[in-house]
């Protein structure tokens, strides 16, 4: 089993979550965040530090939102690893609470 970012990381891309991480497993893209699932060890010390809420256990991923396990595999392999905290976009609290933003997703 892995941990997921899922859509609330978009545009926001608070890194709390990297600094926990024993495994590096934490990828850096644009705008996002994304796990990848060969290197998780479901240690869960992620989750709870995210601030929107946007890592899910695979198991827990409501239908909806199970493509993100696709898009974290395959950004994964493309986007550098990320293993410090960085500030947060400077419009990241505006992103916090808007829904539908997986077009906003920058490659």
């Amino acid at each position: 089993m892995t941990f997921v970012v899922i859509e609330p990381c978009i545009k926001c891309k608070y890194t709390d979550c990297v600094e926990v991480c024993p495994v590096d497993c934490f990828h850096e893209g644009p705008n996002m965040l994304v796990i990848d699932p060969d290197e998780c060890i479901d240690c869960t010390l992620c989750e709870p530090e995210c601030p929107v809420d946007a890592i899910l256990s695979e198991d827990d991923l409501p239908e909806h939102q199970r493509h993100y396990l696709d898009l974290n595999t395959e950004l994964a392999k493309a986007w550098p690893v990320i293993n410090q905290r960085k500030p947060a976009p400077p419009d990241a609290d505006e992103w916090r609470e808007v829904k539908g933003k997986l077009d906003m997703l920058q490659r």
